[in-house]
This record gives structure tokens, C-alpha cells and sequence, in this order.
């Protein structure tokens, strides 16, 4: 995976994340029962860990290092600002937040193959920034032909984030698109899980600069062209 952008190096030292087997049992079973699921993983993450991503995106804001998102990939690419305004940065996993992030995707990768058999191969991950008023239209992770985005988790990095911040992850009914059947704000810490596929999803307007990290786990084994 080719990354454009300079991440910043940041002193940094925790123990690694928290996974367990009980753990991973509660994303299998709501993956299945629901096909979503949100959670608040502040304690499993560590405070610094959480701080330490946090100082990255902001960087990378204020340095002006991220680019305009898109819709597709590769020649398919298109950036219309009626779908979706966020400004992204791939991670690679080379700074040591980073590497203790991946580290934490991967133990998800391997439970979730253990439990559910979904051929999870690998992984990717970027930086989001969502200034005010930007916005992503509903959608679902994966494009036309190139189904191979299985499972997305979302993770936010937003202290003291209120209802009144907007920038709230709106998600559909997989069996009733016109039907919201949760909402996920985007507090510092929770994440959201879902089947990319399955459950189509927006972020509604924020009202101010709002920082997460979106994953997904992939069933293919060579990285498509950025």
C-alpha cells in the first residue's frame, strides 16, 4: 500500500491493547444477530494509545497533509463533494501508535475468521477528518465488482463530543434501507462494527472538526491501486 503523506513520529509507550476470547465472542455474535454493533473500547485501547491517534490526525489536519476522500478506486475514482467531503490519510503502521493499532485489527482479523470463517486475509486503514458541515451520504463499503471489503470498524477520536456536535454515524436496517436502525455518536473511544456489504450508513453534517479511523478487513490478498 502506497501512502503519500508523512506521519508524524510521536513519543509513545503503553502496554498493547486488550483482546480477549469473550471479547471477540460479543463482535462474532452481534456481526451475526444484527450485523452491526457498536461499543465503547476506551479501556481496551489505553489512554494514550487514544491520545497518541488523536495527535496524529490533528498533525496531519494542521499540516494540511490529508487529501479529498473518494468514491472508488483506481481509474474509478471520483470525488464528488455532493457524496462526501472528508479529507483522508492511509496508515501503514510505522510509527508506534500505529503499529499497536494494527496489532489490535489483526487480533479482530484472526477472532472473527475463527468464529465466523469469513477468509479475512488482511486489512486496511486511513485517517478521517470531517470539517464543519462535511458530511457522507449513505453508502455501503464496498464498489461495484470489487466486493471484497467484508467487515468495516470505525474508531473515534473526538473528546467531549456532544449531540449537538453532529457528525453522527447514522445506520440503515440491512433488511429495511429506509429504516435507521442506530446511531453511533463519535466519542472518543467507541467504535462501530459492521458487515460492509450489508449495512448501508451515513455521517450526518458535524458542526466541528471531527477525527476517526475507518478499517476494513478484506477477503483478497493483493491491495488495489489507491
Amino acid at each position: 500500500m502506497n501512502n503519500q503523506f508523512v506521519t508524524p513520529i510521536l513519543t509513545y509507550s503503553e502496554p498493547a491493547p486488550v483482546v480477549s476470547d469473550l471479547w471477540l465472542d460479543e463482535l462474532a455474535d452481534g456481526l451475526t444477530e444484527h450485523g452491526w454493533m457498536s461499543q465503547n473500547v476506551s479501556s481496551r485501547l489505553g489512554a494514550q494509545l487514544l491520545a497518541g491517534l488523536h495527535s496524529e490526525v490533528q498533525i496531519l489536519d494542521r499540516t494540511e497533509a490529508l487529501r479529498k476522500a473518494g468514491v472508488g478506486r483506481g481509474s474509478d475514482l471520483l470525488r464528488d463533494r455532493s457524496v462526501r467531503r472528508d479529507k483522508i490519510a492511509w496508515l501503514q503502521g510505522v510509527t508506534p501508535v500505529q503499529a499497536d493499532l494494527f496489532a489490535f485489527f489483526e487480533s479482530v482479523r484472526v477472532g472473527l475468521n475463527q468464529r465466523l470463517f469469513l477468509g479475512l486475509k488482511r486489512f486496511e486503514a486511513h485517517y478521517a477528518t470531517y470539517h464543519e458541515g462535511d458530511f457522507y451520504r449513505r453508502h455501503v463499503d464496498s464498489f461495484q465488482g470489487r466486493a471484497s471489503r467484508v467487515v468495516s470498524l470505525v474508531l473515534y477520536l473526538n473528546e467531549g463530543w456532544e449531540q449537538a456536535d453532529g457528525g453522527v454515524l447514522q445506520i440503515y436496517n440491512r433488511e429495511n434501507n429506509d429504516e435507521v436502525c442506530g446511531t453511533v455518536l463519535p466519542r472518543d473511544g467507541h467504535m462501530a462494527l459492521f458487515m460492509s456489504e450489508e449495512v448501508p450508513h451515513e455521517v450526518l453534517p458535524a458542526n466541528r472538526t471531527r477525527y476517526s479511523i475507518a478499517c476494513w478487513f478484506r477477503c483478497d490478498e493483493v491491495p488495489l491501486p489507491l
